[in-house]
């Protein structure tokens, strides 16, 4: 049983590590993005997903 809890621990820090890294790069990108652009694109989003926005 010492081995699936390795095995557990290490997938769980690896996971934890990916979702910060795409969290960093999202809040970069978003960052460096011009306000109109980012509210064209979340516009666009909710039109396509069916969301109604206004």
């Amino acid at each position: 049983m010492t081995m699936q809890t390795q095995t557990s621990s290490k997938a769980t820090i690896g996971a934890a590590t990916l979702v910060a890294m795409i969290g960093i790069a999202i809040m970069v990108v978003t960052g460096h993005v011009q306000a109109a652009t980012l509210h064209d694109a979340a516009h666009d989003v909710r039109h396509a997903t069916g969301f109604p926005c206004h």
